[in-house]
Order: structure tokens, then C-alpha cells, then sequence
């Protein structure tokens, strides 16, 4: 019997075969499909899963046999029930009972064991297969051209600023970015960058600095707008731009109208200066001949330019030059006389001009030089600056108004037609001089001269004016 029981508690060496397997993977579970190999005379009568349990503990130790299972070419099955009695059946019959009993208190408990050690692997297969579909989700395909060079790359950038900073593209203010560098990414996007380039353009004579981020002559002058059919190009077109820029000077194709000769020409030029336009219309300047805009200036769009044809001579004349009056005082001579002590004589000087015909048409001369032949001489005045005497004795009281508009029209500056008696009273020289008098009596003021007349008359009584004597008392 002791066999019997030695040989019922016999445990297979490894893993039981067809126990539920939970694989090494932490993402499936799997059953082994049982197939039992055996004739139907020992198909066991219990359920399976209750039969034959592995509980794949740590030990390896809690296998549970049933009495009277036979291995049968190492495949346990439910032996058939043993007719008899005594004490050993007695001792299977209560432990087939008690282990049944076990069975059914046991499977709940093992479900539930089982249950708690899928529950954390089945979490980690869904915190792993989360991560992976966000991590995958996160990823986007997109196309980068940096100044012309495409790349297809993978990014983690939410927008297309980090992604240009994670590649290390820096953009200043004159460079491009599209779309801007807020846009969102999403994979299959395209993001261009075309970085700017200084360009110190020379524009038909205005010089000026621009930025494009074309990357030849050709594209950048389109892109400026600049009009280069027929223009003067100072680089090629195909001419490529780096980042550091160039300098370029573009003459644009311009027209102008040159007239000349009674003729009208106009033309269609890139030319640099206005005589150089000029000598593209066929017309030729000689000698003097000029144009009415400065030949050097730069000739503008719809520009109309009149050939000057000039001829000059130069002719000399001789020309006078004033003399200056030099007043000084002298207290000798009464107040309001003037003596003039040196007459003024005019100098002379030699005038160069030059004389200009321009179309036919004779212009104002031009002086070109002066030469003195003759310098000028000062005419120098003595005035006075003595008291007049108010009256003289044995003469006041007369009528001399009378007299003086009899003799000369009441006229102090008058000069009789020989040139010989002068003043209110026509005294000649030698006498007025006599009288004390300075210069000419008509140079002298009325009040001098009345006096003057005052002292003759003194003298001589009325005999000096032998006509007109005869109005003093009248």
C-alpha cells in the first residue's frame, strides 16, 4: 500500500505540459490545446482544469495527484474505480474526498491569484503600447530647404521656429522664412528658408542699399523690380550673390530727345552721361559747342537735350573811372562856403570781353579782364565852418531880395554867358575875392554872398550894379 501511495504522489520532473502557460512575453497569454493521446477507456471524468492544476509558484512544489492515476506513457490519466474494501480503500476513498473538497476551494483561490498577476502585465503592455503609439504620433516627416538645398528630415518640433533652431538654421531680419516661424508642423509639411543678401545698388546714378534673397543678378533684379532689358549691367546676370553681397550698377535703357541743328533726335539709351548720349545720336561738338544740360550729368528718361552751336571773339574797350570828392572843414572860410582846392579828373582802365553768338543768336558780353591805364584824382573840398556875420553897418535895411532877382532871377548858382560874373549878385572873381571871398561867388551860400554884397555896397555904394542898383531903396 505504501507503494501504491509512493507511486500516487509521484510529481513530474519540469513543468507539466498541458498546465495553462503564461509566456515570458509581458504583452500575450496563450493555452497550450490539450490532445489527449489515449483511448476513450481512460478519458478522465472530472474536468481537466481540475484534474491536473500546475500552479507555477516560486518552489515548484504544489502539484496535486489523485490516487489511482497511472502514468500511461508519461501521460496522467483518472484511473477506473478498484472493487473491495478494508481499510486502505477506507483511507483513498476519505483522501479522494478531502481533496476534492480542497479542489473546490481552491480554484477561486487561484483564479483570483491569477487574475491579481495579469492585472500589473496587462497595465505595462498598455503603458508600453501608449508610449509607443504617442511616440510614433510625435514624429513628423518634413521637407527643409535651406537657400535652395532641400532635406527630408524627422523632427519632435511642435513649430517651425524649434524645429529651424534644433537644425541650427539662424534667420536674421532680411531672411525668409514660410510659413512663419509660428506655424504648427504637422509631417509632409515643406519649410523654406532663403537667407538675405546686401546688394549696394547703383540705379541710374542714385546709389542706394537693398537686400534680396535671390541668389544670382538675374533673380535679384527681378526680384527688385528693376528693368533690365537693354540696361548696362556692371556683373553678369548669371552671376552668383553671396551672403556677403556685392555691388551692382544697372543703367536702365532710357529715352532721350537731342536736338540739334534745326533737327530732333530721339533715342533709346543706356548711356552714362548726356554727351555721351549725344554722341549716340549721330551729333558731333566742336570747338565751343556745349549742350544746354551739363554734358557730364546723367541723362534721365524722357530727357530733351539742345546742342549749343557757339561762336566767340574777345573784344577790349576803354572805360573811365570816377574820381572820389574829399570834403575837409576849414574855419577860415564862413559857414555854407565850400572851396574847392583840387579839381577831380577821371582815371581810364583797358576791358577784355568776350563775345558769344550761340545758334545765331549774339549774346550779352562776358568781361574776362581789366587792365588800369590811368588812375583817378581826387577832387578835394574846403567847407566852412566860421559864423557868418548877420549884418554890416550902413547896409541893412536895403532891399537886397530886389536886387539879387533883378540881377540874376534870385538864382545863387547863376553864371552869366560869359562865364565871368557869378551868384545872387554876379561878382565877378577878382572882386568877391577881394571881398574876402573864397572859390567862386556862385559856389558860395546865399548868406555869404548877401553879406559879400553888403560890404561893396559899403564900399562903392550902388555903382556896381549900375541897371538894377536902383531897386536897393525901391
Amino acid at each position: 500500500m505504501e507503494s501504491d501511495e509512493s507511486s500516487a504522489r509521484f510529481c513530474p520532473p519540469g513543468p507539466d505540459p498541458w498546465s495553462v502557460i503564461v509566456s515570458n512575453s509581458q504583452y500575450e497569454t496563450y493555452e497550450v490545446p490539450y490532445a489527449p493521446p489515449y483511448e476513450t477507456a481512460y478519458a478522465p471524468t472530472v474536468p481537466y482544469d481540475q484534474a491536473y492544476v500546475y500552479e507555477n509558484n516560486e518552489n515548484n512544489e504544489n502539484y496535486e495527484n489523485y490516487e489511482n492515476v497511472e502514468p500511461e506513457g508519461g501521460i496522467p490519466r483518472q484511473a477506473t474505480a478498484v472493487s473491495g474494501g478494508g481499510r486502505a480503500e477506507a483511507r483513498r476513498a476519505a483522501r479522494r474526498g478531502k481533496t476534492a473538497a480542497d479542489d473546490e476551494q481552491a480554484v477561486p483561490e487561484r483564479s483570483a491569484e491569477a487574475l491579481r498577476r495579469l492585472v500589473p502585465q496587462a497595465l505595462v503592455v498598455a503603458f508600453l503600447a501608449g508610449g509607443t503609439s504617442a511616440f510614433v504620433a510625435d514624429d513628423k516627416a518634413v521637407r527643409l530647404s535651406v537657400d535652395g538645398e532641400p532635406r527630408t528630415l524627422h523632427t519632435f518640433a511642435d513649430d517651425v521656429g524649434e524645429l529651424l533652431a534644433d537644425e541650427g538654421v539662424a534667420v536674421g531680419a532680411h531672411d525668409i522664412v514660410a510659413p512663419a516661424t509660428g506655424t504648427a508642423l504637422a509631417s509632409g509639411d515643406e519649410i523654406a528658408v532663403r537667407y538675405g543678401r546686401p546688394v549696394r545698388l547703383t540705379l541710374d546714378g542714385e546709389r542706394r542699399k537693398v537686400w534680396t534673397t535671390a541668389r544670382t543678378v538675374d533673380g535679384a533684379l527681378r526680384q527688385l523690380g528693376v528693368r533690365a532689358e537693354g540696361a548696362h549691367l556692371s556683373a553678369s546676370r548669371s552671376r552668383r550673390i553671396g551672403r556677403g553681397g556685392l555691388d551692382l550698377a544697372v543703367r536702365t535703357e532710357r529715352t532721350v530727345t537731342i536736338m540739334a541743328d534745326g533737327r530732333e533726335r530721339t533715342i533709346r539709351t543706356n548711356a552714362a552721361t548726356v554727351g555721351e548720349a549725344v554722341a549716340e545720336a549721330g551729333v558731333t561738338l566742336r570747338g565751343q559747342d556745349t549742350t544746354s544740360v551739363d554734358p557730364d550729368s546723367f541723362p534721365r528718361d524722357g530727357m530733351t537735350v539742345t546742342v549749343m552751336r557757339i561762336t566767340g571773339s574777345r573784344e577790349v574797350r576803354e572805360e573811365a573811372i570816377p574820381f572820389e570828392v574829399r570834403r575837409t572843414q576849414d574855419p577860415t572860410l564862413f559857414r555854407g562856403t565850400e572851396v574847392v582846392v583840387q579839381a577831380g579828373r577821371q582815371g581810364a582802365r583797358r576791358v577784355t570781353y568776350a563775345l558769344r553768338t550761340v545758334n545765331g543768336v549774339r549774346q550779352k558780353p562776358r568781361m574776362i579782364g581789366s587792365e588800369v591805364v590811368r588812375e583817378p584824382q581826387n577832387r578835394i573840398v574846403k567847407v566852412g565852418t566860421r559864423q557868418m556875420p548877420s549884418s554890416v553897418a550902413g547896409a541893412d535895411g536895403l532891399n537886397w531880395g530886389s536886387l539879387a532877382q533883378c540881377e540874376s532871377g534870385g538864382r545863387p548858382g547863376a553864371v552869366d554867358a560869359s562865364g565871368t560874373y557869378g551868384g545872387l549878385y554876379q561878382f565877378d572873381t577878382r572882386t568877391w575875392q577881394g571881398l574876402g571871398g573864397s572859390g567862386r561867388p556862385q559856389d558860395a551860400s546865399p548868406s555869404e554872398q548877401t553879406f559879400r554884397a553888403k560890404k561893396l555896397y559899403v564900399q562903392r555904394g550902388a555903382s556896381p550894379w549900375p541897371h538894377c542898383g536902383r531897386r536897393l531903396h525901391g
